[in-house]
């Protein structure tokens, strides 16, 4: 039997207001119809579908959507928040998630950069007020030794 249907789950029903504050998304109204998992591009790629996030956050499960591999993947295409009949924007709670994940810590479990990218990412769009990709690259490239290990290894010449 998988273990995770067992273990006691931490109940925090502080947390959906709190997202709703900070995110200034009403993500209590949703009736859980699914058509947001149902339009959703990428749900192939995701623990959780869209809808599932959001039963967590009524449930008061912050643990079981922080921790979860769907608000790393979701690419903010907004197709969920088109396709709700309640107008919640999914997107946005997504990205609402993500910056909660990295306040609290709590990595991407895929064990991959995802978050060094989202936060080189956010980085530029607060410098510049948006993001050119090539200064994008090159920042990201440099703050986490991707070039430098690259340069060490006589490997750089090959990206030219």
């Amino acid at each position: 039997m998988d273990e995770s249907l067992t273990a006691p789950v931490q109940i925090d029903f502080d947390f959906l207001p709190q997202v709703e504050r900070g995110s200034g998304i009403q993500a209590s109204v949703c009736y859980q119809c699914r058509k947001c998992s149902n339009g959703c591009p990428l749900t192939f790629a995701m623990d959780h579908p869209p809808d599932r996030i959001l039963r967590f956050l009524l449930l008061g499960q912050a643990d079981q959507a922080l921790h979860s591999r769907t608000i790393w993947v979701c690419s903010s295409c907004e197709t969920c928040t088109t396709r709700c009949p309640n107008e919640i924007d999914i997107a946005g709670l997504m990205d609402y998630l993500k910056q909660e994940a990295c306040r609290r810590g709590i990595p991407d479990p895929r064990g991959n950069r995802t978050l060094a990218v989202h936060q080189c990412f956010l980085d530029q769009i607060r410098r510049r007020g948006r993001v050119h990709e090539g200064s994008f690259m090159n920042a990201y490239l440099l703050s986490h030794g991707v070039w430098w290990r690259k340069i060490l290894a006589g490997t750089l010449i090959h990206d030219l």
